[in-house]
């Protein structure tokens, strides 16, 4: 599963989020995550930025307040996604944002990483019964334990992703062994949320065997807001997409090395080579390495594999240079 992340990226624009739909509507993504921000129910004046970026915004609040939308809007969001053939899957952080994702008939949530000790929140979710995606950035395995289990509890589909919660994420701090290992402890899909603002992570996390990615976008990096730079950028979607696609063939095709003599035989014929000699050589000349080369294609000649069979045997006739050599050009072979 490909999941878009246009979180914030639309700063508070809701024809700009529209067009975000529209831009990736043709990338192949499986999914369009947002987030969902009610600044009364989830943040306070206490609250403070946590990269300076805001020219328009005194507090961290209002950036809160400035990027939340309404139940109404949320619901022609959904309508465009599900218009263009993508799934629409949102952060909530506050109760009160769970309320409005189910009035407006989100398909599946997804638990930012700061949230999965959010109990209150977490219980609300499961009861939803839609599909959650836990992101593990902050959190450490035994606070993911405790997540993990509310949803199995509940009978609801869960999955966890790998995460870095630093932005941009260094290749250093990326962490792929651990989607195996999250694999391993809770036996349900895992995968990556990445924040590195490059395709690469996610393509080395599928060989990995990730299930599930998730990446924010885009339109380009030099945009206003606190992602753009660990973000990718909407035309290099459509190559990652394919890129995971690529990767996840090759992955099913179980290439097998046994039995490659056979099946490229002519090939190996034409690439392959015969020995020869690289000099005139006179009859009952010894033969020495130095005399020897070899060229294409195989089965003309003595294999070079076998070259030293014949060192130090005689010539039974004179040979021109370039001839390829076979065992009955010598006068014994034992």
């Amino acid at each position: 599963m490909i999941i878009a992340e246009i979180g914030q990226a639309h700063d508070g624009s809701v024809g700009i989020l529209h067009s975000y739909i529209d831009a990736l509507a043709d990338s192949g993504v499986d999914a369009i995550k947002f987030q969902t921000h009610i600044a009364e129910a989830e943040s306070s004046a206490f609250e403070t930025f946590r990269v300076p970026f805001s020219y328009v915004d005194k507090t961290r609040f209002d950036y809160w307040q400035r990027m939340q939308l309404t139940t109404a809007q949320w619901v022609e969001i959904k309508n465009h996604c599900h218009k263009v053939g993508v799934l629409f899957f949102s952060s909530p952080f506050s109760c009160k944002a769970v309320d409005i994702l189910e009035e407006a008939g989100v398909d599946g949530y997804k638990i930012g990483s700061g949230e999965v000790t959010n109990l209150l929140m977490l219980e609300k979710i499961a009861g939803t019964g839609k599909p959650v995606i836990l992101s593990s950035g902050m959190s450490t395995l035994e606070e993911l334990d405790v997540a993990v289990q509310i949803f199995k509890e509940n009978k609801v589909q869960v999955a966890v992703l790998q995460c870095t919660t630093s932005y941009p994420t260094e290749p250093e701090q990326w962490g792929l062994h651990i989607i195996k290992q999250l694999n391993i402890r809770y036996n349900i899909a895992t995968g990556l949320s990445d924040h590195s603002g490059d395709i690469v992570s996610c393509l080395a996390a599928t060989a990995l065997g990730a299930e599930i990615l998730e990446f924010h976008v885009v339109f380009d990096k030099r945009m206003f807001g606190p992602d753009a730079k660990a973000s990718i950028e909407i035309d290099e979607v459509g190559r990652l997409v394919k890129g995971v696609k690529q990767i996840k063939d090759s992955l099913k095709n179980k290439y097998c090395k046994n039995g490659l003599s056979e099946n490229m035989s002519g090939l190996k014929q034409l690439f392959g080579k015969s020995l020869c000699i690289n000099k005139h050589l006179p009859a009952d000349h010894t033969i020495t390495v130095e005399d020897l080369e070899s060229k294409k294609p195989s089965g003309y000649g003595i294999a070079p594999s076998d070259y030293k069979s014949i060192i130090g045997k005689k010539l039974n006739k004179a040979l021109h240079q370039w001839e390829f050599l076979n065992y009955e050009d010598f006068n014994t072979y034992e």
